[in-house]
């Protein structure tokens, strides 16, 4: 049973924004898998939403569980309806309804054209002969592929190429156009290669030289760093703003050709910044090679070193 006081403080959280995902950790930093992919379908659908971490309180956590009579989390709530959890959400994104019910248009049905190498269509249809099951191919947002056999889904978009047919659900189609699937050889034996030419560009290298001549340029960029308030206070390039959730949120909001850069002490942990927001679909993004260590030895000296 819920207790009439959770019963309220979930039904204010609800009614607080018209879509609210409760979910392990925060927009920024999803907490586990199954949180971060309806993240990533929500950010592409809708630029605002409301996320409540569980984690943060274990009578929300179990309450909400109760509250919608469902086992697991995360779980959706649009305009005060219970949508349902992550395979439910994936679904209704692949389809188009998730976007009608969050009052977006859905994509058009577009066939994707494929190229299937000879080498990669002998081996793709033994393989569908052996499972007797359809060939799919699912692109989540930030262009992980994965290739798999399994049932025909209602509403999926299939396309044909050199004799082999993929199964596509409606947002993966939109990524899939101009896709090269072979099978070659590799350190353990063979597997499919799978070139994407719709993924967003890997995360580019920048030397701090360059980026002193893009500041001294004036040229148009979001420079983030992305170390503590402490290291921050200590040494700090002019014009790098300190990321926290709220710049975090900010960022995930920007057009996703916006220019990032990243910067921290040696080049780490901005690394794996500007991956977590390629992974969002930006693709623009860079990392500074040597962080702030790098800039105070070779652009300016006047930066203290620690």
């Amino acid at each position: 049973m819920l207790n009439e006081d959770l019963r309220r403080q979930i039904d204010s959280l609800i009614r607080a924004d018209r879509v609210v995902l409760f979910m392990k950790g925060t927009r920024g930093q999803p907490q586990c898998g199954f949180s971060a992919t309806v993240v990533q379908i929500l950010n592409e659908i809708v630029p605002e939403y409301a996320t409540v971490d569980v984690l943060a309180d274990p009578a929300i956590r179990d309450g909400i569980k109760t509250y919608s009579s469902w086992p697991t989390i995360p779980q959706l709530y649009v305009a005060g309806e219970f949508i349902g959890g992550c395979d439910i959400v994936r679904e209704l994104y692949g389809s188009g309804a998730l976007h009608e019910k969050l009052g977006v248009a859905a994509p058009e049905r577009v066939v994707p054209k494929l190229h299937v190498t000879d080498r990669a269509a002998e081996f793709l249809k033994a393989a569908a002969e052996r499972a007797g099951e359809s060939l799919h191919l699912g692109i989540d947002p930030s262009f992980q592929t994965r290739a798999y056999l399994g049932p025909h889904e209602p509403g999926e978009i299939a396309s044909e190429s050199n004799g082999v047919t993929f199964h596509f659900d409606l947002a993966s189609a939109r990524r899939a156009d101009g896709i090269k699937i072979d099978y070659v050889e590799t350190e353990t034996g063979h597997d499919l290669a799978i070139d994407n030419p719709n993924a967003p560009a890997p995360v580019q290298q920048l030397e701090v030289t360059a980026l002193k001549q893009m500041l001294d340029a004036g040229q148009r960029f979001h420079f983030l760093d992305v170390r503590t308030p402490e290291e921050h206070a200590t040494a700090s390039i002019p014009g790098a703003r300190l990321v926290d959730a709220a710049v975090a949120a900010e960022i995930e909001k920007l057009p996703r050709d916006a220019m990032l850069v990243f910067h921290c002490h040696h080049g780490g942990r901005s690394q794996q910044a500007a991956e977590h927001f390629r992974r969002l679909g930006f693709r623009n993004v860079h990392n500074v090679v040597g962080g702030i260590d790098a800039w105070s030895q070779l652009v300016d000296p006047s930066v203290p070193r620690y």
